[in-house]
């Protein structure tokens, strides 16, 4: 037997400040009926037995090498800024800062 009644939905509803139709309420208490099932099969298959998984093969990070290469000065960078200060990109404030 459901633990989602239509007066549960109804009351939910109201909590959230939803207007439901009667309709809407059979529909909304068969769904969530379904899943409160959905999340109790899932609860009943974890098992101290098994190993938490966040990935179902191992995986390892790649590494490599951290290399130098050339790259633009920091006056070829700022060339093509709308506006710089202090030899950093000048940018509008985003943010009330008072």
């Amino acid at each position: 037997m459901s633990e989602i009644t239509p007066e549960l939905v109804r009351h939910l509803a109201g909590l959230a400040r939803i207007e439901v139709s009667e309709a809407e309420v059979a529909q909304f208490a068969s769904q969530l009926a379904l899943i409160v099932e959905s999340v109790a099969t899932v609860k009943a298959a974890v098992s101290d037995e098994i190993l938490a998984t966040s990935h179902p093969i191992p995986m390892a990070n790649v590494f490599r090498e951290d290399v130098v290469k050339p790259s633009l000065t920091q006056a070829q960078a700022l060339s093509g800024a709308a506006d710089s200060e202090s030899g950093r990109f000048k940018v509008s404030a985003i943010l009330d800062e008072d």
